[in-house]
């Protein structure tokens, strides 16, 4: 069993976290690249079909348009909830000491992508009209269902049973959970400058000086930047969480004893006579 499965500080999470990515830095990115390629790929598809624009107003290309941008909305919501699941299972093989792959974490959520989406979206809009209404319940709304998500792939538990489950793991330690939050999101905002400011530069520089704009040639530059971007930071926060996951079931309800419990109990049952 490994070692780090007992309480963990803020601290602990964090390296822990930052230690598992560095190390298993390709399978992390692999998890979030193969299924953000085909989001990439439609957006450009998107760009390839796109009506150039007139002055006069063309009901054809506004609906086109609009069936590309729900498109993509469709399948960026199917395919972050398959990173996300397929990460997770992959932190929770690695935190046990047991093997983890692309492939096989894939496999192991494929009946479970949906659920993940529609959780993801229960979450997202009732968070949303929360911070509508006032920004303070909306925090506090995502700090509670902070770990929906992993309960969701691991206890394989429905969308209300998920977010109560959640609820009750996060209670009392809701302040780290805010730290760690605030952390990836500044991380997220730093990455995302460092990749896009270089190409609306660029951008700004060649719609001054060049004889014929180009700009679809920087918005897929852009894409591109925000598919890297993606990749590099988007499983950050989903191996956190999970780790969360994991810390908060060890302090209240001695995970880590059920599982030496369960590891001492197999050798036995597979000894014992027919």
């Amino acid at each position: 069993m490994t070692t780090a499965l007992r309480p963990l500080t803020t601290g602990e999470l964090l390296d822990r976290t930052f230690s598992l990515y560095r190390s298993h830095f390709v399978l992390f990115v692999a998890i979030f690249a193969l299924p953000h390629l085909c989001v990439l790929a439609f957006q450009c598809l998107a760009f390839a079909f796109r009506t150039p624009p007139n002055l006069r107003f063309d009901a054809a290309a506004v609906l086109m348009g609009m069936f590309w941008g729900f498109g993509a909305l469709v399948l960026t919501l199917i395919v972050s909830a398959a990173s996300q699941a397929a990460t997770v299972v992959a932190v929770s093989q690695l935190h046990l000491d047991r093997p983890a792959g692309v492939m096989d974490s894939f496999s192991r959520v494929k009946n479970q992508v949906l659920g993940v989406t529609g959780l993801s979206l229960a979450v997202g809009f009732l968070v949303g009209l929360a911070c509508i209404l006032l920004i303070v319940p909306g925090v506090l709304l995502a700090l509670r269902w902070s770990l929906a998500v992993p309960v969701k792939v691991l206890e394989n538990k429905d969308v209300g049973d998920s977010m109560s489950r959640s609820s009750q793991l996060t209670r009392g330690n809701r302040g780290r959970i805010f730290v760690i939050w605030l952390l990836f999101f500044i991380l997220s905002i730093g990455v995302s400058l460092v990749l896009q400011w270089p190409i609306r530069i660029a951008a700004g520089i060649h719609t001054i000086f060049a004889v014929q704009p180009v700009a679809s040639i920087w918005q897929v530059a852009s894409l591109i930047a925000t598919f890297i971007w993606e990749c590099l930071v988007g499983p950050l926060a989903t191996i956190a969480f999970s780790l969360v996951y994991y810390d908060e079931r060890v302090r209240k309800e001695a995970f880590d004893l059920q599982l030496m419990m369960s590891t001492l109990d197999a050798p036995a049952l597979q000894s014992a006579p027919a």
